[in-house]
């Protein structure tokens, strides 16, 4: 190995793309049986060093070191011939496929000799039973991806992985989707990996999971290296000044909203669809910001897709402003002056190979048809700019494609896609799901403006941090059904988890 002692070396990698200077000299080494953590605000260049040496993209300057050898991957196949594997953050498995067909996709096992070589689906699924077996994971290996969740998908992938023999492993927000138990099973994995030699480079914006699983840390910030630290050594102030550039005292801005009179009454909603949520009721008034916890199932987000007309409701009544409504799909929702910011950003709301000026305009479309059906541009533009100042939304140019900018400014321009239709009630499900601590201060920022303003907020977040520091009351579900109610000021940790895990 390099040096003796490390099986992955990076010297002075650079890389840049129109506009953006995404990797200044960039250096590190990963020792063999480590997990070496990357973090970095959003824009800091984690992903795209790590496409580097995965061979998605070539870096313009540089060396990568593996095993002792300089490497060059001209794609993702010769990376993992060469023992280094990815677990992506967007997952892109094949729904109608198996989950044995996805785990071992491109190297089937085959019988038969010469030209009449046929897959061996018996071998597919008994390698398939043993591997899942041995990580401890209960997915069956002839159900077709589509049926399972996204916690289930990112297991496989894990899976998947493990499966190449790598001598490397990078995972990228790997726990994104998982339940804590989940997580903890993942860490099981990681650390039996490190015990056999192999090294895991771990991007992840969740700092006490950073704490817990990593030996090593670099840090990243506006491409450029801060420097590499041992993790014992670090506290969470150290890691987000090393990230932010700056001491960031405060993790949430100050609340000053006004709770005033009640603008949306639900009584006894319930779900068409069986096992999701029933009886739910509550009240959100103007100002207000109402947070929404639970654990995975809590079946949250149905209950607000159905709200906004996504899912069709069996029984229950929803009042605006003390008006009975009957919402059965989103336009409908959208002329009640609701808004939905949906949890996955990357499936369910941006278009990637669109401009940020089309994203952005996208739900308030008719507003800007002139005559003969064209677009007035100008007053798209006009509108755009504005956005772009008012949320401080990091972009080269309004024509810049979305998939170009980072996780927090994405998400910003969402929230401004909803801003331009002038919604009285804003719903936002897991609005800060993979950003970085900067970027979710400033999207905190938003959402506090916005209650100032007598916007009304429904916030769903699986980060009771998030929860008790934004939320005026705290609406905890388990399982379809609500469980409790918190004040935010008040609320603790260990109130919200108990309330998450009690099915009534």
């Amino acid at each position: 190995m390099a040096d003796g002692n490390y099986i992955l070396e990076v010297k002075d990698l650079d890389k840049s793309f129109p506009g953006v200077h995404a990797l200044d000299k960039v250096s590190f080494k990963v020792k063999p049986g480590s997990v070496h953590a990357l973090m970095g605000e959003n824009g800091a260049g984690k992903s795209t060093l790590m496409k580097c040496l995965f061979g998605i993209y070539d870096p313009d300057f540089g060396e990568i070191i593996l095993d002792g050898k300089p490497v060059h991957f001209d794609n993702s196949r010769q990376a993992l011939d060469a023992g280094v594997s990815m677990i992506h953050q967007e997952l892109l498995p094949i729904p109608l496929r198996p989950a044995m067909e996805n785990l071992w996709l491109g190297r089937f096992p085959v019988r038969g000799v010469g030209p009449f070589k046929l897959v061996d689906h018996k071998k597919m699924y008994q390698d398939t039973v043993e591997l899942l077996k041995d990580l401890n994971l209960d997915i069956d290996p002839r159900v077709w991806v589509r049926s399972l969740s996204a916690s289930k998908i990112q297991s496989l992938e894990i899976a998947k992985a493990v499966s190449n023999k790598a001598k490397v492993i990078i995972m990228d927000e790997p726990t994104s989707s998982l339940t804590e138990h989940e997580v903890a099973l993942l860490f099981g994995i990681i650390r039996r990996l490190r015990n056999e030699g192999v090294a895991i480079i771990y991007i992840s914006h969740k700092i006490e999971e950073i704490l817990a699983i990593a030996d090593e840390v670099t840090i990243l910030r506006d491409g450029k290296q801060v420097g590499t630290y041992n993790s014992e050594a670090l506290t969470t102030d150290q890691i987000i000044k090393y990230m932010v550039g700056r001491d960031l005292t405060n993790r949430f801005p100050p609340k000053d909203n006004i709770v005033g009179e009640t603008v949306m009454e639900v009584k006894n909603l319930s779900s068409a669809q069986s096992r999701s949520f029933t009886g739910v009721s509550f009240t959100l008034g103007r100002g207000e910001i109402l947070g929404i916890g639970g654990l995975v199932g809590a079946q949250r987000t149905e209950l607000v897709e159905s709200i906004f007309g996504l899912r069709p409701v069996r029984e229950g009544q929803v009042f605006i402003n003390g008006h009975e409504v009957v919402i059965k799909n989103p336009s409908q929702a959208k002329a009640r002056k609701l808004a939905l910011v949906t949890e996955e950003r990357r499936a369910s709301g941006i278009i990637p190979m669109r401009s940020v000026k089309d994203n952005m305009i996208l739900a308030n479309l008719q507003q800007y048809v002139g005559p003969g059906g064209l677009i007035n541009e100008k007053k798209g533009e006009d509108d755009v700019d504005r956005m772009i100042k008012a949320l401080n939304v990091k972009t080269p140019s309004k024509k810049t494609y979305i998939r170009d900018l980072s996780g927090g400014n994405q998400q910003k321009v969402l929230v401004a896609r909803w801003l331009m239709t002038e919604p009285e009630i804003m719903i936002l499900d897991e609005p800060t799901r993979g950003i970085d601590v900067g970027a979710k201060y400033e999207i905190y920022s938003i959402i506090i403006d916005l209650a100032k303003q007598g916007k009304s907020i429904i916030m769903i977040s699986s980060e009771m941090p998030e929860l008790l520091g934004l939320s005026d009351r705290i609406m905890v579900m388990c399982e379809g059904k609500v469980t409790g109610f918190l004040e935010g000021r008040t609320a603790t940790q260990e109130e919200i988890m108990r309330l998450a895990a009690k099915y009534m």
